[in-house]
């Protein structure tokens, strides 16, 4: 007979900021986390950021239509490698944030496993299992996802000019008919 075999766990947060439910709905006055230096460090690392200088979020949980939900504000400063010269492109995130805490196999509502669009009033959902929930998680997964892109730094164009990378006006559908433009008989 062989033993069972071990349940693999996810990898802890570096960012854990753990919150039992019974208490989160009475936490709804609100919190207030903050990242230390390590934990900025080893999220700077996740999401591929350069470095991540400060991030902080201030929250409320409140049940809101039988759903846990999060309300807060994001604040942060970071720098992203500029996606041509891979140069720190600093960028400071301060915006409110909403996320649905859901748990784990919990289907929609209405039942439907159908995909939907988002529009701006809607907001995240993080799943849980268990009797608790991780804010902290929840607010490094916004930030990762409230950053530029595909961030650019003030000389990306000339950085990219200057090894012979076209722009989009150069090498667009156009660009060849405007070439033959110039040209006798064109």
């Amino acid at each position: 007979m062989t033993p069972p075999s071990p349940q693999k766990s996810a990898p802890a947060s570096e960012f854990a900021r753990i919150v039992k439910l019974d208490q989160a709905v009475s936490n709804a006055a609100g919190g207030h986390i903050t990242a230390e230096p390590e934990e900025c460090a080893a999220l700077a690392r996740r999401f591929g950021f350069a470095r991540i200088d400060r991030l902080a979020a201030d929250y409320t949980l409140a049940e809101e239509n039988g759903v846990l939900m999060a309300r807060g504000q994001l604040r942060a400063a970071l720098a992203q490698p500029c996606v041509a010269t891979g140069e720190p492109v600093e960028e400071t995130i301060d915006q409110p944030f909403v996320i649905r805490f859901a748990r784990e196999g919990e289907l929609p509502q209405d039942g439907a496993l159908d995909e939907f669009e988002l529009s701006e009033e809607d907001c995240d959902t993080h799943f849980y299992a268990g009797g608790t929930i991780d804010i902290g998680e929840a607010v490094a997964q916004t930030l990762a996802l409230a950053v530029t892109p595909y961030p650019r730094a003030p000389d990306a164009d000339q950085w990219l000019r200057a090894r012979g990378v076209l722009t989009e006006d150069q090498a667009g559908p156009f660009a060849a008919l405007a070439a033959l433009k110039g040209k006798p008989g064109g």
